[in-house]
């Protein structure tokens, strides 16, 4: 249920009349029939027309989804240090404009140094410089605000040219110019990494919309023109800084994670390794199987232990999957969430074993970048999608209400990370057939039966006047042509939508497919967010109850209800994200995406080496 909104083959819009860029190149025996045909109403066969007789096999086109990006750091520029005085005379530094655009709007103004007292760094300083230290426990990089109290080597990469030693004495004004020089150089540099922190706390240290097609945000503004003077007169600049960081529940019990896992005993005296390509089914043999039980019996809670403890004590390190194993992985699997079918498989196995130290880690850190990307605060009420975890919840009163299953989008068919606001709950819906899936899925089929969509019930439309699909030419432009499929038990959309207005036509929907919500990986759509139970976040979204919403859709009325209060909505991914009780869990990465932002990070870090 995605439109994709990419046009299909040379990627220039065409009437339905059009002929096609093969029949330019390629002309041949179908060109003058498709003329022919496209006299009349566009991209509808004549009356009596023979349809794809005489017609060239030209390849069906596609239609392909976004993509993602070889990430790019901001760029930098000089700044003007030509009003700062004459002790910044021959200063260089360079930033991001923003950064640049703070820095000359402060010691322009004729401001005191910041960092610099008495011709030495102050203890301000001294104190900024240990707090840097520290912010991998926010899941930062340090790197990304490293620079060292004055000295030559310092002094030299920083300003990009060789300087003359540091003076420890110096009598003359002559002899203390370097040693000036290279403080003022210092100070500049750490306000631009103080501004560089503030910025990247508040918003993140990436542009997500240059990591691919699939991220949509519009980036946070920061406004830095306070900053400089706060940490001027801020009688403890650490705290101040330390408060700009994202105060929500959401972070804080992402970032008490991390530091807990940083902090932990390295030793690996509890760790339990199962192979993470293990598939075990019920009556097999495999070696594998001692390891396996091991893992249950240290991850499991006290009942189900209890429950258990037959077949966990009488366990005489056998490598055949019996039956009272079986029972004992499926009781693991239900209290883990999982499918409980006593098949082993990659899920079940991290469910026993937890990700590595190291790989939690960097879910953590992509994680509390990915939080600075959204608002400080999600709302009272708002509708939370985290597409890794497969599940969708609805807070009311700051408190998550209830949480429910979903299918997103395959991974040849993403579903995009992006916030917006619920408008609207449609009950007995139309689907309106995205052009991507008419091109792609059912383009093949019509060419080999025009009658295809009217068999199967479907309406079809040349210019908005509706026609049978056996009287159009599937093999012109498909752009003025729309399908959609009429309210029915059969229709791809269930019962009811839930939409917010958004350039993906992504919503949330119902489905006659119920058998994926029983599977436990369930990337399975084109992009659309199908819900286990559409009829409860209906009620909850409009305020109304499940009985009014049973009404609505016995009517069979196709009718379109505006939510009371527009209420946000979160179609995130994060593969950590803590629970309702903040306890962290951690999901598969199902598209791949965490490793892009790291590749990212790595890239800010390096660029940042280079620009001050």
């Amino acid at each position: 249920m995605l439109a994709l909104g990419v046009s299909v083959s040379a990627g220039i819009p065409a009437p339905a009349s059009a002929i096609t860029l093969m029949d330019l190149l390629r002309g041949g025996p179908g060109k003058i029939e498709r003329e022919r045909q496209d006299r009349g109403l566009p991209g509808v066969v004549q009356q009596n027309a023979p349809v794809g007789g005489d017609i060239d096999p030209e390849p069906t086109p596609r239609i392909s989804g976004p993509r993602y990006y070889t990430y790019k750091a901001d760029g930098t520029r000089a700044v003007d240090t030509s009003k700062f005085g004459p002790d910044y005379a021959s200063v260089k530094v360079s930033a991001t404009p923003e950064i640049a655009k703070a820095l000359e709007a402060y010691y322009a103004g004729g401001a005191k140094p910041i960092w610099v007292s008495n011709g030495d760094i102050n203890e301000r300083a001294s104190a900024v410089l240990a707090f840097f230290e520290t912010v991998g426990d926010s899941g930062l990089d340090p790197a990304d605000y490293s620079i060292s109290a004055p000295s030559s080597d310092v002094t030299a990469s920083i300003a990009g040219e060789p300087q003359a030693e540091v003076q420890t004495v110096s009598a003359t004004e002559t002899e203390a110019k370097p040693v000036n020089r290279a403080m003022m150089q210092f100070e500049l540099a750490l306000s631009a990494k103080v501004l560089g922190y503030v910025q990247d706390t508040t918003r993140g240290r990436i542009d997500p919309n240059k990591l691919s097609g699939y991220h949509d945000f519009k980036r946070k503004t920061v406004n830095l023109s306070p900053v400089l003077k706060l940490a001027a007169l801020s009688p403890d600049v650490t705290a101040y800084l330390k408060s700009r960081e994202p105060s929500n529940p959401e972070y804080q019990a992402l970032k008490a994670e991390l530091v807990k896992l940083l902090d932990e005993d390295k030793s690996g005296e509890n760790k339990i390794a199962v192979r993470s390509d293990l598939v075990l089914k019920p009556g097999e043999d495999n070696p594998e199987l001692a390891n396996v039980v091991k893992a249950i019996e240290h991850r499991s809670s006290e009942a189900l232990k209890s429950q258990h403890a037959p077949a966990l004590t009488g366990y005489q390190q056998t490598t055949q999957y019996t039956p009272e194993l079986v029972d004992l992985v499926k009781a693991f699997q239900s209290e883990n969430g999982l499918k409980a079918d006593g098949v082993i498989g990659r899920a079940t196995v991290r469910a026993m074993t937890g990700d590595s130290n190291e790989a939690k880690i960097a879910k953590l850190e992509v994680a509390m970048e990915q939080v600075r990307w959204l608002p400080a605060d999600l709302g009272d009420r708002y509708v939370f999608i985290n597409q890794p975890a497969f599940m969708a919840y609805y807070h009311d009163q700051g408190k998550e209400q209830f949480g429910m299953k979903v299918v997103i989008g395959s991974k040849t068919n993403q579903t995009y990370f992006f916030q917006d606001e619920i408008e609207t709950v449609e009950f007995n819906p139309y689907w309106g057939v995205p052009q991507s899936i008419i091109v792609n899925e059912m383009l093949p089929k019509l060419r080999n039966d025009p009658s295809y969509l009217d068999r199967l019930g479907y309406e079809v439309s040349v210019n908005g006047r509706a026609v049978s699909s056996s009287s159009v030419n599937w093999y012109g432009s498909t752009n003025a042509i729309s399908v959609r499929q009429p309210p029915s038990s059969d229709n791809a959309l269930g019962d009811l939508k839930i939409l917010f207005p958004n350039s993906h036509a992504i919503y949330m929907h119902d489905t006659p497919s119920k058998s994926f919500f029983n599977r436990d990986m369930r990337a399975l759509s084109h992009g659309c967010i199908r819900l286990v139970d559409p009829r409860r976040m209906a009620a909850a979204v409009l305020g109304t109850t499940i009985d009014n919403v049973n009404k609505q859709i016995a009517s069979g009325e196709n009718r379109a209800v505006s939510v009371p209060v527009k209420i946000p909505v979160y179609v995130a991914y994060f593969t950590a994200w803590p629970d309702k009780d903040g306890k962290v869990q951690y999901f598969d990465d199902v598209y791949d995406r965490d490793s892009y932002v790291m590749k990212a990070f790595a890239t800010t870090t390096k660029a940042r080496s280079t620009s001050i």
